[in-house]
C-alpha cells in the first residue's frame, strides 16, 4: 500500500484521499415524428403506455408532434432509450401505423 492510499502519512498528518470522478452516462432524447396517417389518439396511447405520461402531458407532447413535426417523449440513458424506440415501433407496426420514433443525444 502506498502512502497516498493511507489516510495518514508518516508524520501523522491527514492526507487527502483521491476521489474517483464518476461520470454520468450520456442521455438521449426519444423523439416521435409527425406523419399524415397515425391518429392523435394512437400517439397519446403510446405516450401513456410506453412513456408513462399522464393524459395532459401526453396530449401536450402529441400536439408538439402534430404542430412542430416532432416531440420529445422522454430523456433516458442509451439502453432505455433504445428499448423505448423499439417498443414504439413494434406497437406502431402491430397497429398498422407508420409512426416514426428515433433517438438523439440530449
Amino acid at each position: 500500500m502506498s502512502e497516498q492510499d493511507n489516510k495518514y502519512d508518516r508524520q501523522g498528518t491527514v492526507v487527502a484521499e483521491k476521489k474517483q470522478k464518476i461520470e454520468e452516462p450520456p442521455l438521449y432524447k426519444v423523439l416521435l415524428h409527425n406523419d399524415d396517417y397515425t391518429t392523435m389518439e394512437f400517439v397519446i396511447m403510446v405516450l401513456q403506455a410506453v412513456f408513462n405520461k399522464d393524459a395532459m402531458a401526453a396530449t401536450e407532447i402529441m400536439m408538439n408532434v402534430h404542430k412542430k413535426g416532432v416531440g420529445v417523449a422522454g430523456i433516458y440513458t442509451r439502453e432505455i432509450a433504445e428499448t423505448k424506440v423499439a417498443l414504439v415501433l413494434e406497437l406502431a407496426k402491430k397497429n398498422q401505423h407508420p409512426l416514426r420514433c428515433s433517438m438523439e443525444k440530449a
